[in-house]
C-alpha cells in the first residue's frame, strides 16, 4: 500500500521531467498584522476538526504556547498545526503578526504552498500587513483573502476590500495573485461565509475554499530525498528535533541520509526518531513522503537551512535567507554591587553560550564579539524582538547588564545611511496636534493622512528607526493611553540628522544603602520615583525621572534623626504616592546613551554606565571642552 497519493500531471517541457502532486495534502501560511485573528482562526479550525480527544479542552490561542506568547498576546515562534477536512490533510502554520519577529514570517512561508491572508474588517491593511504580504507575493504564493472580525459594528467591508486591492498594486503582484477569492469571517465564533450579508455557519466555505485554491504539494516521483530544516525544537527524551518539509522523496525512520551544512561540507546521519503532527501533538512515523512537514532527531548540531538528501546523490537546496537586522543592543553579564544575588546563571561563559544557542534557532538573531570577554554585541529586527529575548534570559536566571538600543547603520555609495520605518498612529482627532509635533522631533516624514469620519484618525510616516526608541511610552503618555501605533521596517536612507532624545534627567543615588520613606517623601518633589522604601540601591543607580534636562545626584537613605523633641518614627500624616513601575520595553526606551540596564529574574533597574559621581562629572568636563 502506497503511503501518499498522487496525481500524475503532464511533464514540464523545459526539464522534461515527470511532476506529480498529492491529493492529500495541503500545506498553508496564516499571515496578518498583531491581533487580526491568526491565532483564533486555527483554534476554530482545531475545535470544528474534531481532532483532539473529546476529554481535552482546548485553551484559547493555543498555538501561543509560551508563557510570554500568553502575556503579551502576540505570537512569537512560527507553529503548525494539522487539520483533516475529508479526506484531505491541512498543515497550517500560525506566523507571527509583528514585523519584529519577520524571520519567522519568512522561515514559515518556506514550508508552504500559499497564504491566508487576514485583514481585520474595521482597521483594514495595516504596516505590518504590507509587509508579510509583500513576503508571501515574492515567495510567488498563491493568496486567499480573508476579511475577519464581520461581526463588528464598526465593520467597513467594501471599503477595506478596496485598500487590499491598492495594497496588492502597490506590492506589484502578478496576475494571477491578483485574481485572489474573498472569504468572509467571524474566527471568534467559528463562522465563514462566501457573501459578505450572510453570516455563516461554520468554517466549512472556508475550507472548501482553501482546498480549490491552495495547490497541492508536487514533487518529481523519481527524485531522491530532499528535505530542508526551517526549524528547531527540542525534546527531553531525543534531544534536538529538525523541523523539515520534504520537498522531494520520503524519508523513514532508522534510513542513513547525507546532512549537507551550511558551510558546505557533508556528514552522514541517521533518523533515529521520526514524528508528524495531527492536531496540535506529533506523532510517531514509520515514512513520511514529498510535502509533509515532519520532525526528525539523531542529528545533535543542525540548523536552520541545513538539508537532508540522499547519501548516494546529495544535493542541498538554497539556504534560507532573511532581512538584516535593524537594531543592536550590547548584552553582558552583571557588573553591578548587587550582582550575584536574585540570578543563578552569573557568568560570562553560560551566557556566551546561551546567546550562540540562540542564534542556532532564531533565524532573526545575530550575535558579534565586542573587545570586552564579558559583553556582546546582539542585533535583532526591533525594540519588542530584543526585549523578548531579554525577558526569555532573565525567566531563565542570567543576570545581565544591558545597553541602550541602537540602529545598525549602512556605508552605501560612500554615504552614512540608517534603517527607516513605516509608522501608522491611530489617534483620536483632538490628539492630531500633539502626535504631529512629537513626530516632527523625530524626524518622521508625514506620507498619508486617513479620516473615516469616527472621530479618530490614522497618520501614515516615514521614520528613522532611532526616532521611535522612547517614542512608545511617550506618545503613550501624550495621548492618555489611547493612541495606536504600529511600525514595519522600510529600508535605508540617509542620515537624517541628530534626534532629540530624552529632554528630562535622571535621579541618580550617590551611595549604597537601603532607601527610607523619609527620604523619598522629599524627593518625589524632584521627580517621578521608581523606588519604594526599603529597597536596596548603590551609587550610579537611577531612582527616578527628573524633569530637568540634567542629572540630579540625591541621597535616597537619609534617615530621620532622633532629639529630644521628636521620636524618629512619631511621624506626621503625609503618605507616600507608589512608584512608577518600569517594565523591561519601557526601561529600554528609557535609558540614554550613558545608561544601561540591570535586568535579573526579580528586578529591572535603570542604572549609569559609569557608576561613581566623581568619574561621570570628569568626563562630561572632558566632552564639553
Amino acid at each position: 500500500m502506497e503511503l501518499f497519493t498522487t496525481i500524475q500531471s503532464s511533464t514540464e517541457p523545459a526539464s522534461g521531467r515527470a511532476i506529480a502532486s498529492r491529493s492529500d495534502l495541503r500545506n498553508v501560511a496564516i499571515i496578518a498584522h498583531v491581533d487580526h485573528g491568526k491565532t483564533t482562526l486555527v483554534d476554530a479550525m482545531l475545535r470544528q476538526a474534531g481532532q483532539l480527544d473529546s476529554r481535552l479542552e482546548l485553551p484559547d490561542r493555543a498555538l501561543d504556547s509560551t508563557d510570554l506568547e500568553r502575556e503579551k498576546g502576540i505570537t512569537i515562534l512560527a507553529k503548525n498545526a494539522a487539520v483533516r477536512y475529508g479526506d484531505v490533510k491541512i498543515n497550517i502554520v500560525d506566523t507571527p503578526g509583528h514585523a519584529d519577529f519577520g524571520g519567522e514570517v519568512e522561515r514559515g512561508l518556506t514550508m508552504v504552498d500559499g497564504a491566508l491572508l487576514l485583514v481585520d474588517a474595521t482597521d483594514g491593511p495595516l504596516p505590518q500587513t504590507r509587509f508579510v504580504l509583500r513576503k508571501a507575493l515574492e515567495a510567488h504564493l498563491p493568496i486567499i483573502l480573508v476579511v475577519n472580525k464581520v461581526d463588528r459594528p464598526d465593520r467597513r467591508i467594501a471599503e477595506v476590500i478596496d485598500e487590499v486591492y491598492e495594497l496588492f498594486l502597490e506590492l506589484d503582484a502578478d496576475e494571477e495573485q491578483f485574481d485572489f477569492p474573498i472569504v468572509y469571517c467571524d474566527a471568534r465564533a467559528g463562522q465563514a461565509s462566501l457573501d459578505p450579508d450572510v453570516r455563516g455557519v461554520d468554517l466549512r466555505p472556508l475550507l472548501d475554499v482553501l482546498l480549490s485554491r491552495i495547490p497541492a504539494p508536487t514533487y518529481e516521483p523519481d527524485h531522491r530525498l530532499q528535505a530542508l530544516v526551517t526549524n528547531l525544537d527540542a525534546s527531553p527524551y531525543v534531544g534536538r528535533l529538525a523541523l523539515c518539509r520534504v520537498v522531494q522523496g520520503s524519508i523513514r525512520r532508522g534510513q542513513t541520509v547525507a546532512w549537507c551544512r551550511r558551510d558546505g561540507s557533508i556528514e552522514l546521519g541517521k533518523v533515529t526518531e521520526l514524528y508528524v503532527t495531527e492536531a496540535l501533538e506529533r506523532i510517531d512515523a514509520e515514512e513520511a513522503g514529498p510535502g509533509e512537514l515532519i520532525a526528525v532527531a539523531g542529528f545533535p548540531d543542525i540548523t536552520i537551512g541545513e538539508t537532508l538528501t540522499d547519501p548516494d546523490d546529495p544535493r542541498p537546496l538554497p539556504v534560507i535567507r532573511v532581512d538584516e537586522p535593524s537594531l543592536s543592543v550590547t548584552i553582558g553579564i552583571n557588573t553591578s554591587p548587587l550582582a550575584g544575588r536574585e540570578g543563578t546563571l552569573l557568568t560570562a561563559r553560560l551566557l556566551r553560550n546561551r546567546l550562540n544557542a540562540e542564534q542556532v534557532g532564531n533565524v532573526s538573531i545575530r550575535v558579534l564579539p565586542l573587545d570586552r570577554p564579558d559583553a556582546w554585541t546582539v542585533q535583532g529586527r526591533g525594540e519588542l524582538a530584543l526585549a523578548v529575548l531579554v525577558e526569555t534570559l532573565r525567566r531563565e536566571g542570567f543576570e545581565l547588564t544591558v545597553g541602550r538600543p541602537e540602529v545598525v547603520t549602512r556605508e552605501i555609495d560612500g554615504r552614512l545611511h540608517e534603517p527607516v520605518e513605516e509608522l501608522t498612529l491611530d489617534v483620536p482627532e483632538r490628539y492630531l496636534g500633539v502626535a504631529t509635533q512629537l513626530l516632527a522631533e523625530r524626524k518622521g516624514f508625514h506620507h498619508k493622512t486617513v479620516n473615516h469620519g469616527t472621530g479618530r484618525v490614522r497618520l501614515d510616516y516615514v521614520v528613522p528607526s532611532r526616532g521611535l526608541i522612547g517614542f512608545h511610552t511617550q506618545f503613550q503618555t501624550e495621548t492618555r493611553g489611547t493612541g495606536l501605533l504600529h511600525h514595519v521596517f522600510h529600508g535605508y536612507e540617509p542620515w537624517h540628522g541628530e534626534v532629540r532624545s530624552r529632554p528630562t534627567g535622571s535621579l541618580v543615588a550617590d551611595r549604597r544603602g537601603k532607601t527610607t520613606a523619609y527620604a523619598l517623601l522629599s524627593l518625589q518633589e524632584r521627580g517621578t520615583l521608581f523606588v519604594s522604601p526599603g529597597l536596596d540601591v548603590y551609587e550610579g543607580m537611577i531612582i527616578g525621572e527628573s524633569p530637568r534636562a540634567e542629572d540630579m545626584d540625591v541621597n535616597p537613605t537619609r534617615e530621620k534623626k532622633q532629639t529630644n523633641m521628636r521620636s524618629s518614627t512619631a511621624e506626621a500624616t503625609e503618605k507616600l504616592p507608589p512608584p512608577t513601575t518600569l517594565s523591561l520595553e519601557q526601561a529600554l526606551e528609557f535609558i540614554r546613551q550613558d545608561e544601561c540596564l540591570e535586568v535579573t529574574p526579580a528586578a529591572v533597574r535603570p542604572r549609569k554606565v559609569e557608576l561613581v559621581a566623581r568619574v561621570r562629572a570628569r568626563q562630561r568636563s572632558r566632552a564639553r571642552e
